[in-house]
Order: structure tokens, then sequence, then C-alpha cells
């Protein structure tokens, strides 16, 4: 009885240090922005238009970008690794290492990175320009709930404008990259040349596609999501008011985004350890 008392105790204190945690302060945000959609106060037309204005604001105008960053990631990784793969003898492994490098870790990670410099900065500075100039406190005076007026729309328009932003990141990668190859493969011809067809190398990609490969492609962009949302809120709601501390809210924001996503992407990996393991064995 006594070991079971401590261990409730030890509990206890552990969830009461987890809810004051940075990521314990996230979670909590990210859930009282879900739970503030079901209150009976507000007006789902205004949520609504929120949030598509969120979703363009964060993806739509942020796709020019993405696309140009994908373009460049593709074409080096195509170029290195078709004169690399024929070297070594493992051609048939091209299809996999572009969907390990672009699909599972870089396409997810560089959209994370290029949405919380771009959109989570902008977002913690006009969160935070709001509580200094007294915003906030006037929408409560209004009656109306600013995790609902602005926290949840940032939520939800996040999670889908970054979706949408990662599988334009993918498929520039792959597709344009590989176009502008095959244009510098013409254009150099003599001293630049990769013998890769689009037939085997759609093929290869799409043969290395694994269910794994697809849930990642939603849950990693979700996570990221969430994590720049709720950190921009975060700290925009908890500037102090003073215009000054504006620009360190707003870098604070950004710098975590970053470490969170790439700890949250290294514990998201363990889910490939098994698949990293066969796919060794079978190359050994």
């Amino acid at each position: 009885m006594y070991k079971l008392s401590s261990l409730g105790h030890i509990i206890d204190k552990f969830g009461h240090w987890f809810l004051q945690s940075h990521v314990g302060q996230l979670l909590s945000l990210s859930f009282q922005a879900l739970r503030s959609i079901f209150s009976g106060k507000g007006n789902r037309k205004i949520d609504i238009q929120q949030i598509i204005s969120c979703i363009y604001d964060i993806g739509i105008k942020s796709l020019p970008l993405v696309l140009i960053v994908g373009t460049i990631l593709g074409t080096v990784l195509i170029i290195n690794t078709a004169g690399l793969i024929p070297k070594v003898g493992f051609g048939n492994f091209f299809g996999n290492l572009m969907v390990i490098a672009i699909v599972r870790e870089l396409g997810p990670i560089l959209t994370g990175f290029l949405i919380a410099g771009r959109n989570g900065s902008s977002l913690t500075t006009r969160i935070a320009s709001m509580k200094v100039n007294s915003e906030i406190d006037a929408l409560e005076t209004l009656g109306i709930s600013p995790m609902r007026f602005l926290i949840m729309p940032a939520l939800i328009g996040g999670i889908i404008a970054v979706l949408i932003a990662n599988c334009f990141f993918c498929v520039s990668a792959i597709g344009t990259g590989f176009l502008i190859t095959k244009i510098a493969t013409f254009l150099l011809e003599g001293s630049f040349k990769i013998q890769l067809e689009w037939s085997s190398y759609f093929l290869s990609i799409i043969t290395a596609l694994r269910p794994v490969d697809f849930a990642m492609g939603f849950i990693k962009p979700l996570i990221f999501a969430s994590i720049i949302t709720t950190n921009a809120c975060y700290f925009g709601t908890r500037i102090k008011n003073d215009l000054r501390a504006v620009p360190k809210a707003t870098s604070q924001s950004v710098v975590s985004s970053f470490i969170l996503i790439v700890v949250s992407d290294l514990l998201l990996s363990f889910a490939y350890i098994l698949e990293y393991i066969n796919s060794v064995s079978s190359v050994i």
C-alpha cells in the first residue's frame, strides 16, 4: 500500500512538472484551442473565415518559397545521387534514397523550418503587438474569446497549410528537380551527363514508397504545424506590456520551433528503425 502511494505521489509530481514545462504548456494551449471549437459562444461563419485566412497567409503565400527551395534541393540530390549510385553499384536503390531524403526527412523538416521562419515569426509579432496594444483585452471586453478568435484558427489553419506546403515541397523536389536536372544535362552535354529516364525514375520512387511514408507524410506536418502555431501564440500572448519585448518573443518562438521540430522528428524516426534494419540486412 505504501509503495502504491509513493508511486502515485511520483506520478503526480511528474505530471505537475510536465504541465509546467514548455512542452506541457504548448500541449495545454493546443487542447484549449481545439476545445474552444465546441464552445457554445462564437460565430461559425467567422471561425471558418478566420481559418481560411490563416490557410492563405501561412500556406498559399509561402508556396513560391517552398517550391523554390524544394526544386533546388531535389536538383542537388538527384545530381549527386544519380552520379554516385552507378559507381557503387546500387542503382536499384535510387528510389529508396530519394524517398528517405525527401519524403521522409528533408521535406517535412525544411517545410516546417520555412513556415516557422516566415509565418511563425509574423504570427508571434502580430499577437504580441495586439497584447502590447491591449487589443486582446479589448476582445475579452467585447465578449470575444481570444482563444477561439486568434489561436484556434491559427492552429487549424496552420495544420492544413503545412500539409499542403509539404505536398508541394515533395512534388517540386521530385518532379521539378528532375526536370531541371534533365535541362542541365542537355545544356552541358559532354561535361555533365546523367543517364536517368523519367519512367525508371518515377517507378523507382513509387516502388520505394511504403504505407508508413504516407502516414508520416501526414503525421509529421501535423505535429510540426502544431509546434509552430502554438509556439507563436504562446510567446505572443505571454509577452510583457512592453513593445521592446516583441522582437525577443519573435526570436524565441522561431528558435523554440526549430528545436522542437528536430526533436520531434528524431522521436518519430524511431518508427522507421525496423525498416532500416531490414533494408540494411537485405543490402548486406
